[in-house]
């Protein structure tokens, strides 16, 4: 450790997802000193959501000895933009799906000017999964998030990819379904997100029940309520049009990853976020229509993978170490 690091011996790490903002003190070996979060929904503008995030953050910042122990701060959030330090207009963030927000520049001028780097949520997650996940050692692989929305983050030989703008890698935007696609947040019909999200899953559920007679214990509940974790129970508990809703998300996905590979020939696909805890549900049927339409010359090449950190610590963490090259 150099002496700066001994004098500051922490980053802030943040994990800005579309429902939650977790915030951790991580010090150099990658351990998570202290942690605290906040709705990230819950704020009209983006200054608020700031003030709100800094009442928040002094109290583990007090908890490590105060401002003057804190290297710097790194952030993944959507449509993070690397270059710039700020999020352009990002489909999930009420405060911010119409601008740009230089939210780097809000918290360094919040937190007494340290350093503050920011990319893509996705990204940041990939770079804490190549450094303390199941990731380590691989220097091809596409870690997809699986949340609210998808997200994508890509390794290619070692190094992320960030594009010409800072904001390359947006692989839950692609087009999937170019006819009669559903309306996504980011103003486009068909996109990924719009099927292969949590929230994707939940609207899987509401039309199947609207075009089929199946028997189904998700017609005991107001469609509007149902979540992907209730689609997930109820085909754990062998429920026939629950594990169809699987069956027909994990093809999407799969076939999906099948093109991402004609580009990018990963070693291996990570997947991380809530909708991973459905496991087989969700993981058998994309292997099986990846197998289906990936091209020959890459078929066999790929590892599909679980993420090895739990809840946001991969994210976190990846955010921590934007922080520590600052």
């Amino acid at each position: 450790m150099n002496e700066q690091n001994a004098m500051k011996p922490y980053v802030i790490g943040l994990d800005l997802g579309g429902t939650n903002s977790v915030f951790g003190i991580v010090d150099a070996r990658g351990e998570i000193k202290a942690t605290t979060a906040i709705k990230t929904k819950a704020y009209d503008n983006e200054e608020d959501y700031v003030n709100a995030s800094v009442d928040a953050l002094h109290i583990i910042i007090d908890q490590v000895g105060g401002i003057e122990k804190i290297k710097a701060m790194g952030i993944g959030a959507p449509n993070g933009n690397f270059y710039t330090g700020s999020i352009d207009f990002a489909p999930n963030l009420p405060w911010a799906h119409d601008h740009s927000v230089p939210l780097a520049k809000m918290f360094s001028e919040r937190l007494g000017g340290i350093p503050v780097g920011l990319t893509n949520d996705a990204n940041a997650a990939a770079i804490g999964e190549m450094t303390y996940g199941v990731a380590r050692g691989m220097k091809n692989f596409i870690m997809i998030t699986l949340g609210t929305g998808v997200g994508s983050g890509i390794i290619c030989n070692g190094q992320m990819v960030y594009g010409s703008d800072g904001l390359a890698g947006e692989l839950g935007h692609v087009i999937v379904r170019p006819e009669n696609g559903r309306l996504c947040g980011c103003g486009r019909r068909g996109c990924l997100e719009t099927y292969c999200s949590a929230t994707g899953v939940a609207r899987t559920a509401r039309e199947f029940l609207e075009k089929s007679d199946t028997p189904s214990l998700l017609r005991d509940m107001n469609p509007e309520d149902i979540t992907s974790l209730d689609v997930s129970i109820a085909a754990q508990k062998g429920d026939k049009l629950a594990l169809e809703i699987y069956e027909f998300t994990g093809e999407l996905l799969g076939e999906a990853c099948a093109n991402f590979a004609a580009f990018s020939s990963p070693e291996a696909f990570v997947f991380f976020g809530g909708l991973t805890k459905a496991g087989d549900l969700l993981m058998k049927p994309l292997v099986r229509s990846y197998n289906e339409h990936v091209l020959k010359i890459f078929k066999g090449k790929a590892q599909f993978l679980l993420s090895g950190l739990d809840g946001s610590s991969a994210a976190v963490l990846g955010a921590s170490a934007v922080g520590w090259d600052l």
